[in-house]
């Protein structure tokens, strides 16, 4: 039977690459929803193309222009951030993609749990926010998540038939960006054109910039802990300017797993979609030929501080992470704005952590709250 798909985020760099992904294997996936922010219109040509059984458009204003525009096909309309909470609870659903950008896509992920829907996790910020609630509720409900991001699926591959027990630590890797070997100094005059544009993968502008800034690095960090439960001392980050080796892992004897290929986003979501099976593809492939030099260094938690932050926060623990997210969520788009500096960035996280009110056990209330919070000193630390 075809797997019935919902896909958050549907229009985003990994929502699009997705649906190629379910273009090119009609056999094995079914799209059952589709939601977007705000992007209407091509929700409206990706509904028309995929004709899913409903689509959520979050950004009510484009309510009406959806819902004409799809009148005259059998596809149910909804509108709302509520709307999200409530279509991954659809009995037809098998498993939710979730491509939704930032702290929006907890909420939506926890109903989906709760509804025993299994997860392809491609937004990070779930498991950075609240991992320990998040990975608890999918323990008791049975629930798998399947983590979507190249570094993490390249962990999830090596692990594949191993004892748990056995991982001594983890390598997850990092381009470095378009800044890598920029001390401070040079990374303060950095200007938003310049983050934009990222060697190697092609992306959206908020993860663009968190790989700029290594503070994607540092999210992830703090996601692997909780999706192949680590200690923190069994991360480690390395600089790979290639980004051809996706990550890897090392266990007690001393030998070393990777997973290797070139950067496609479409073979880890493809992985993810299809597990446990391994569906073939047409996707270029790596040569070693071609790549005959693959480089390793250590990061520069120096002159990219935020690094630093996201391990500061996993040691802390508690609603520590979902400060660091929100300001960075903030400091990020003061950035594209042209309301706050490169360097300025970590200073506005900084502060945040130092000011917010710590919560060493947090509910979601707690964590909703903090966002809430940490938006509001991290606005003010701005004027």
């Amino acid at each position: 039977m075809k797997k019935k798909i919902a896909i958050l985020g549907s229009t985003g760099s990994i929502g699009t690459q997705a649906l190629e992904v379910v273009k090119h294997h009609p056999e094995e996936f079914e799209v059952e929803v589709l939601t977007a922010m705000s992007n209407a219109s091509l929700l409206i040509k990706q509904a028309i193309e995929h004709q899913p059984n409903a689509v959520v458009i979050a950004n009510e204003n484009f309510y009406p222009m959806v819902k004409e525009a799809l009148q005259p096909y059998p596809i149910k309309v909804f509108a709302g951030n509520d709307s999200l909470c409530q279509v991954v609870e659809m009995e037809s659903i098998d498993l939710v993609l979730s491509a939704l950008v930032g702290f929006s896509g907890l909420k939506p992920i926890i109903h989906a749990i709760e509804a025993g829907k299994h997860i392809a996790l491609a937004n990070k910020e779930p498991l950075v926010v609240a991992g320990d609630l998040v990975m608890r509720l999918a323990s008791e409900k049975q629930v798998y998540i399947l983590p979507v991001d190249s570094e993490h699926s390249a962990i999830f591959q090596c692990l594949v038939g191993e004892d748990l027990k056995a991982v001594e630590k983890i390598y997850l890797t990092a381009s470095g960006g378009p800044f890598r070997g920029y001390t401070h100094h040079e990374l303060s005059r950095v200007k938003k054109e310049e983050a934009l544009r990222h060697p190697n993968w092609k992306m959206g502008c908020k993860i663009t910039i968190d790989s700029a800034s290594l503070m994607n690095k540092g999210l992830e960090v703090i996601e692997a802990r909780w999706l192949f439960g680590l200690r923190p001392s069994q991360i480690e980050v390395i600089i790979h300017p290639q980004s051809v080796v996706h990550s890897m892992v090392q266990f007690s004897d001393g030998s070393i797993k990777a997973q290797l290929g070139l950067p496609d986003m479409r073979l880890p979501i493809q992985y993810a979609l299809a597990w446990p099976h391994r569906l073939a593809a047409q996707f270029p492939r790596m040569s070693f030929v071609d790549n005959p030099t693959l480089t390793f260094e250590k990061p520069d938690t120096v002159a990219f501080h935020n690094l630093g932050l996201a391990y500061q926060a996993l040691h802390h623990g508690g609603n520590m992470p979902c400060i660091l997210n929100a300001a960075n969520e903030v400091a990020v788009v003061a950035f594209l704005e042209d309301n706050c500096g490169f360097c300025e960035m970590s200073d506005l996280i900084e502060h945040s952590m130092q000011t917010c009110s710590f919560v060493s056990e947090p509910t979601l209330e707690d964590y909703i709250q903090t966002d809430i919070e940490t938006r509001r000193i991290a606005a003010d630390y701005l004027k």
